[in-house]
């Protein structure tokens, strides 16, 4: 399956460039089982080819990333934390955690949101999530905006990088990275 994502997400890195490298990024992003490590590394293996600049190919990454960031905050801000909280009251035994827990996970959030946005931006599966807090706490957009850009761009740059670097290995940074998308 991952080779066929592979080709797939190839096809649209050498087709769009820089749009589908944004795109790509922006779809991971409500979409967790593509993995940005393969779409962040066939742009690094692109720009190393000299069809692509490393630095555009980043900052498309980076401009998907707070695009599909935006888009599951504004999701969760439209349930919001009453639909939450009613699905939990209602369905927690299924799905594995009640009201006291969805009150603590609030509280955490509460004390931790920035560092929060910032760290699990870094952090493959995760990434993708934290958005959903945000927007069920009603973050502010601005500072939602804020760190969450700063921490897709570091993961962005370090996976791009290192796809630029590996060149035609850029594949093998899957095998580090893998382990973690299961």
């Amino acid at each position: 399956m991952l080779e066929n994502l592979s080709d797939w997400a190839a096809g649209i890195v050498e087709t769009v460039g820089y749009v589908g490298v944004a795109l790509l990024v922006a779809l991971e992003s409500i979409f967790p089982p593509i993995p940005s490590e393969l779409v962040l590394g066939l742009a690094g293996y692109t720009a190393s080819r000299g069809d692509a600049s490393m630095v555009g190919m980043i900052i498309a990454a980076t401009i998907g990333s707070v695009v599909g960031a935006w888009t599951m905050y504004g999701l969760s801000a439209a349930v919001g934390p009453l639909r939450l909280r009613a699905v939990v009251v209602r369905y927690g035994a299924w799905i594995g955690f009640g009201e006291s827990a969805l009150d603590r996970a609030e509280a955490w959030f509460d004390r931790r949101s920035r560092t929060a946005v910032l760290i699990c931006r870094c952090v493959p599966l995760i990434r993708s999530l934290i958005s959903i807090p945000a927007g069920f706490r009603r973050m502010p957009l601005g500072t939602f905006t804020a760190f969450t850009l700063i921490g897709s761009l570091v993961w962005n740059s370090t996976l791009v990088v290192s796809g630029y670097l590996l060149a035609d290995h850029w594949d093998r940074m899957l095998a580090y990275t893998g382990p973690f998308q299961d």
